[in-house]
């Protein structure tokens, strides 16, 4: 395979497991990062043998030598810098969701289609293996249609309050949502017809952040079903994790759970508390990163290099942003809303 040069704007938590997986490609050599804060992506320079820090990422777009562009800035700071870079030539991988708003989204696509460029959006959890293995057990036929899901998506406060400095600026829908949305989509090769959600905001607004604790969703499917999801962000920081990500999945001729962030393969107790170490994501092996993240960076490597479409395109994020605008405007009205 020939080397491709890439680029990364955003170099936040995300932004950094796109930095691993091309500094350990051999087929990738990262020409520049680029991040508003000049010291974060000179950091990132350094840690990860790019090439060049930028501040601005129309300084980054305007590389020749850049053919791949990772954006994984905050989730309201997609559109603008996704439309620059399809302009500019480049393939992008752009993190969920694709855009906060549907117009965003149809602009997107249409640019998309001027420019003929590749665009994929980073719904990682298709990579992830247990879903992997549940997605099988639905196309042979060994489990049936999947008629019935609970899934939920919660983060602990530690998300809003600590790691994200823009939280008031997203949502449990949009930060967490997207991820189950696509992920129930992808699974049952259905689509959501009604949606009834509730959100609250409480925990969040008392302490200045505006932006709603969690959402409780209903969603009725095209093939009958129906799925109940939960995206919280505020779960005690004394969890041993992060995040939880748990899912039962009830089909025709018989059920099965996932249990992705307490499955407990390995678990810590030391002076910093109790852990549940990621074992799934990205983890480390030997100087490696490994796991469903990884995964999904590598399979937009293979597509610049060997000219595919994405397994995730532009019509995937429209979905997703058609169905967490749908949960906003129920929760608002506490009526169902029909797509």
């Amino acid at each position: 395979m020939r080397q491709i040069g890439v680029g990364l704007i955003g170099c936040g938590v995300w932004g950094e497991v796109h930095a691993r997986t091309y500094a350990a490609s051999p087929y990738v050599k990262l020409i520049g990062v680029c991040d508003r804060d000049i010291k974060r992506a000179q950091g990132f320079t350094e840690k990860y043998g790019a090439e060049t820090s930028f501040a601005e990422w129309s300084d980054l777009l305007a590389r020749p030598d850049i053919e791949g562009v990772s954006i994984a800035t905050p989730d309201f700071a997609h559109s603008e810098i996704v439309l620059a870079a399809m302009e500019a030539g480049k393939k992008v991988l752009v993190e969920k969701p694709l855009a906060t708003t549907v117009k965003e989204c149809r602009e997107i696509i249409k640019a998309r289609d001027k420019h003929n460029a590749l665009l994929m959006v980073d719904f990682h959890n298709r990579w992830n293996i247990p879903f992997v293995h549940i997605r099988n057990m639905v196309e042979s036929g060994e489990i049936g249609d999947l008629i019935m899901i609970n899934i939920r998506l919660n983060d602990t406060l530690y998300v809003p309050t600590k790691m994200l400095s823009w939280a008031d600026k997203s949502s449990p829908a949009h930060f967490l949502g997207s991820h189950l949305i696509d992920l129930i989509r992808w699974l049952t090769g259905a689509e959501i017809q009604r949606v009834f959600s509730v959100s609250r905001s409480i925990v969040l607004k008392s302490i200045g952040i505006d932006t709603p604790d969690f959402f409780q969703t209903i969603l009725e499917l095209s093939n009958g079903g129906t799925a109940v999801i939960e995206n919280c962000w505020i779960l005690s920081e004394s969890s041993p994790s992060i995040y939880e990500l748990k899912g039962e999945f009830v089909g025709t001729k018989g059920c099965t759970y996932a249990n992705i962030s307490h499955n407990r393969v390995v678990e810590k107790f030391t002076s910093q508390g109790a852990q549940l170490p990621d074992v799934l994501g990205s983890p480390d092996l030997y100087g490696k990163p490994v796991g469903f993240c990884t995964a999904s960076i590598e399979h937009f490597i293979d597509c610049i290099i060997n000219d595919k479409t994405p397994l995730v395109t532009a019509e995937d994020g429209l979905k997703v942003a058609q169905v967490i605008q749908a949960m906003l405007e129920s929760a608002r009205s506490g009526k169902a809303v029909k797509l």
